[in-house]
């Protein structure tokens, strides 16, 4: 059996762990955290390395046991969850010219968000303390999680939610054989009758990141980002197990959404373990996000105040980032960011969803809107430069963002193709008529022609089109045949690499207002090259638009596409 402590966070008591505590025995503080004999798994000249251990064991969170609350490996409950994929933006990097992105895809746990980590150590943690019925509040990931691992462990569970939490979500709870109880009213005030109902029925309560299950569960998203980067690094497929095979990196930047604040303080104790025991060199730096209409902790963050001040009516969309009432969170999470680097900031819903669209339309990934609050907020700290090109950056895809909400994508994402007035008369005209039906459901009508050498870039800018547009689009990679498809074709608008084999872009531009047919076609020039001021002045009047590779969004380059486009 293994042993472990527990540590008070306000006055620092320490005693061996039995079960799980409601409050400090000496001072009543709620903060536990769990300590582990780090020494212990360090190498010796007679011991096996703990790494050279983990080589041999399962993908899942397990994998890393000694350094989890469960002192008998029977009572653990587990549905598959951990060792998610940590998959590399490449479209979005390339766009934003950060290479290093990363993505941990939470997404892939047994129901669909990093909460599975929590509801597998926390209802392994009641199974091994005897509970058989428990409380909890959720904004609804922790519900559905909570609900599927305490079917599997047979443990009762009276799930408290606000009325915002969608009603799909509900009845997924209410599968499990969840009680489901509605609040209508904010999540804090949720919470709250979570309470109350729990001591007036004995009931073992959750209480989150206060607890010690919460936050050992988080940590480990920051072992496998070690073991994964530490694989990248040193070009290996980082779906393969590491163990000792390669030395374990840290990023230089995490990012996540927060509503609580659970998950990065996991997160960073994990990195510091690692760090104590001489695993990695270095700790991240910390960018957390909230959305706007309950940002207490950002508030409070860039006041400069050591408390929170709370949000008492969050009003946003976002309804799993409505925690108002953060308390020592906002704390410990102050601490973690004085100490190693990073900030709170917030993002409005509007550019949220803005976000979601982006990375589901560019890098192929749909994400709950509490992750597309941490992608607004990683969009919106590279355009101010606090992320540097060179860094490397892991961000928490928290959960995938099924069912798909009407004010998310809205009403008009469908093109409707009624095959009932084409089912009269002759087979042959039938036919005709579908085939019309089928010509009118692509009725691209806007020709532009793309002139890039780079693949990746002419991908890019290609599926930038495809996503937000109705456009007939044609390519070529070197000058002369582009100028020849310009000529050719005579699109709607020319979007132009200046560098290219051939002939360059300047020449291009020039031979096109040089021709009477083709010297109104507006061009928008997308490239890396720093412009001289002669080379400014070459493109001066004869082009619509000038983009830097790898410092515009999408949106930028349709902005320029619909002001130069007739």
């Amino acid at each position: 059996m293994r042993t472990f402590s527990i540590q008070c966070r306000k006055c620092n008591h320490k005693e061996t762990y039995v079960q799980p505590l409601k409050s400090c025995p000496v001072c009543g503080g709620t903060w536990i955290d769990a300590r582990y004999n780090l020494k212990a798994l360090q190498p010796t000249e007679t011991k096996q390395n703990w790494k050279a251990a983990l080589k041999t064991r399962g993908a899942s969170i397990w994998r890393y046991r000694e350094l989890l609350p469960i002192q008998n490996d029977d009572n653990i409950v587990t549905l598959g969850e951990g060792w998610t994929p940590l998959i590399r933006a490449v479209n979005l990097g390339q766009m934003l010219g950060h290479p290093n992105i990363y993505i941990k895809d939470e997404r892939q746990g047994p129901t669909g968000s990093f909460k599975d980590r929590q509801a597998a150590i926390a209802i392994s943690v009641m199974k091994e303390a005897g509970i058989r019925e428990a409380v909890v509040a959720s904004t609804g990931n922790v519900a559905i999680a909570y609900s599927a691992y305490g079917a599997r462990a047979g443990i009762k569970l009276w799930v408290f939610v606000t009325s915002s939490v969608p009603a799909d979500k509900m009845r997924e709870v209410a599968l499990y054989g969840s009680e489901v109880i509605k609040v209508a009213g904010t999540y804090d005030q949720a919470k709250h009758i979570a309470n109350e109902f729990a001591d007036s029925k004995n009931l073992f309560l959750d209480r989150g990141v206060k607890a010690i299950a919460a936050k050992e569960a988080m940590k480990t998203v920051a072992f496998e980002i070690a073991e994964q980067l530490g694989a990248i690094f040193n070009h290996q497929d980082p779906s393969a197990f590491n163990g000792d095979q390669y030395p374990w990196a840290t990023p230089d930047w995490y990012v996540q959404a927060v509503s609580g604040g659970l998950g990065p303080i996991g997160v960073m104790k994990g990195f510091a373990e690692l760090k104590e025991m001489g695993m990695v060199e270095k700790m991240p730096k910390l960018a957390c996000f909230q959305t706007s209409g309950c940002a207490p902790m950002a508030i409070s963050f860039h006041k400069g105040l050591e408390t929170a001040e709370n949000v008492d009516n969050p009003v946003t969309d976002i309804t799993t980032l409505a925690t108002g009432v953060p308390g020592v969170a906002y704390e410990a999470l102050r601490e973690l960011i004085q100490e190693y680097g990073g900030t709170i900031d917030a993002i409005t819903d509007a550019e949220a969803f803005q976000a979601l669209h982006l990375v589901a339309k560019m890098d192929g990934l749909s994400v709950e809107p509490a992750t597309a609050v941490a992608f607004a907020g990683l969009f919106k700290m590279i355009r101010e430069g606090k992320i540097q090109p060179h860094e490397t950056v892991v961000i928490n895809c928290s959960g995938h963002t099924f069912p798909v909400e009407k004010h998310i994508i809205g009403d008009h994402y469908t093109r409707d193709m009624d095959l009932s007035l084409h089912s009269d008369g002759e087979s042959s005209s039938r036919q005709e008529g579908i085939l019309t039906a089928l010509e009118e459901l692509d009725s691209r009508v806007q020709r532009i022609a793309i002139l890039e050498d780079n693949p990746d870039a002419a991908r890019l800018i290609r599926r930038i089109l495809q996503a937000q547009g109705d456009f007939l689009i044609e390519e070529a990679n070197n000058g002369l045949d582009g100028l020849e498809l310009i000529q050719k074709t005579r699109p709607n608008l020319v979007i132009l690499d200046l560098m290219m084999p051939g002939m360059d872009g300047f020449d291009i531009v020039e031979a096109m207002k040089a021709d009477r047919y083709l010297k109104d076609i507006p061009i928008v020039v997308v490239t890396a090259k720093e412009l001289s001021a002669i080379e400014r002045d070459r493109l001066n009047g004869k082009i619509k638009a000038l983009l830097q590779k790898g410092s515009f969004m999408d949106s930028d380059l349709l902005t320029d596409i619909k002001q130069a486009l007739p």
